[in-house]
């Protein structure tokens, strides 16, 4: 994981057989558990492999001076050639891998700096390639709460980190936005005087750049993301028309599918992944008319099935696109009208109200608070309204452990409007 201050430092760590048998026997320790323990299943980012990181960054200096005579941590044999494929040479390099894609993604950076080929495989996205098959993700928030800059907290290790701040552009930045994170990248969508363009943040590079235009530019769309994939639907385009398409952007490919149109065009709307079809919730089809529907995607027979009333009660004319989040496959709503929770029903296309959102965090008819799954745990993101400065809480309900009660998790100055937020795991 290349994000933050701490995985800019560059580092120069001579090799050490001796570092490299205790990381050996660590690594083989760890597969031997998984083994055991994870016949079926979803494998679990395991202790042991943290435990195997802190050996490898935390050497003894004497160590460090060490060379090996025979063969190095890099894979050089005694002839001098190095196999630049071999990470943990005792272990062989698919072992490696498996070891490390059980690390969590907060000592990717530690990794990388270890040495070039452990920094290079870092950068590739191997590692997550991998852990999407082992189905390992770690869910990290990111939001902006002020124009250019972008912030991500991790509730695993309770620990906040600063992005780089985003090109300068006056126009993008004062146009609305919409944020979408797939894969390893965050995507932000805005507009350029008369048209839309993309900027992507990579967490393997820790760094922003042109991302790729969709089919149809709009903005004011619902999307969300499973794994490398992602979908986005309605919208407005740079006319002002209000749009039925919808598209499907995989992130290893870099590229955009035009999918088959909704039955209703809507802007203002959310989307949700939830039991593996995509859903479109609520929306505006005019600057009057408020869609009290939603949309319902199958991704394998292509077709969309209108669900009446879905979404009643969550939006208005002039207020934010519905408030919703997945969270183990159950959809949640902020009814921020009256400040409550809901959950959804499925079977029978209800909600139950739960009880009510934190009271700390200000809104004003939606605007201004992040509700989003993250993992295991529903968060509210948002801010009081205080004189003299501001600042950003995080709270937290996971429905599995009881009845809904927020906790606040985290908490630091900053801006207390949320304008964008997206949810990465990986």
């Amino acid at each position: 994981m290349l994000e933050g201050q701490s995985c800019l430092i560059s580092r120069s760590l001579p090799s050490s057989c001796d570092q490299e048998s205790r990381l050996a026997y660590m690594t083989y320790h760890l597969l031997e558990i998984t083994r055991s323990k994870r016949v079926s299943g979803t494998p679990r980012i395991e202790p042991d492999s943290v435990a195997a990181v802190a050996v490898l960054t935390k050497r003894p200096k004497s160590a460090r001076n060490h060379e090996c005579e025979q063969l190095d941590c890099q894979g050089s044999n005694d002839q001098g050639f190095s196999d630049s494929s071999t990470l943990i040479s005792s272990i062989g390099r698919d072992n490696s891998i498996s070891c490390l894609a059980r690390c969590s993604r907060s000592d990717y950076g530690s990794i990388a700096s270890v040495n070039r080929n452990f920094h290079s495989l870092v950068r590739s996205g191997e590692l997550y390639k991998e852990r999407r098959q082992l189905g390992i993700a770690e869910h990290w928030v990111y939001f902006s709460c002020n124009v250019q800059e972008w912030e991500a907290y991790d509730p695993y290790r309770s620990r906040w980190m600063t992005l780089p701040k985003m090109p300068h552009n006056e126009c993008f930045m004062c146009s609305d936005k919409e944020s979408l994170a797939v894969g390893t990248e965050l995507l932000v969508f805005g507009k350029e005087i008369l048209s839309h363009i993309v900027l992507s943040y990579s967490i393997l590079t820790n760094s922003w750049s042109p991302g790729v235009d969709m089919n149809a530019p709009r903005c004011l769309f619902g999307s969300a993301s499973f794994g490398e994939k992602a979908i986005v639907a309605g919208g407005m385009d740079a006319q002002g028309r209000v749009l039925c398409s919808a598209e499907l952007y995989n992130s290893e490919t870099k590229r955009w599918i035009t999918l088959p149109c909704m039955n209703k065009a809507r802007r203002m709307c959310s989307g949700v992944f939830m039991n593996g079809k995509f859903y479109v919730i609520g929306g505006m089809a005019s600057n009057k008319e408020v869609l009290t529907c939603g949309e319902e995607y199958d991704l394998e027979k292509g077709t969309w099935r209108v669900i009446e009333n879905m979404s009643e009660g969550l939006n208005g004319a002039s207020g934010a696109p519905p408030l919703v989040a997945v969270v183990e496959n159950e959809l949640y709503a902020a009814q921020y009208a009256g400040k409550l929770v809901r959950k959804y029903n499925i079977k029978d296309n209800t909600w139950t109200t739960l009880g009510e959102l934190p009271e700390r965090p200000e809104a004003v008819n939606g605007w201004g608070i992040a509700f989003r799954g993250c993992g295991e745990r529903l968060l509210v993101i948002g801010g009081p309204r205080v004189m003299g400065g501001g600042m950003i809480e995080l709270h937290s309900w996971i429905p599995r452990e009881g009845p809904l009660r927020w906790n606040m998790i985290g908490s630091k100055p900053s801006g207390n409007f949320v304008y964008n937020c997206a949810v990465m795991g990986c």
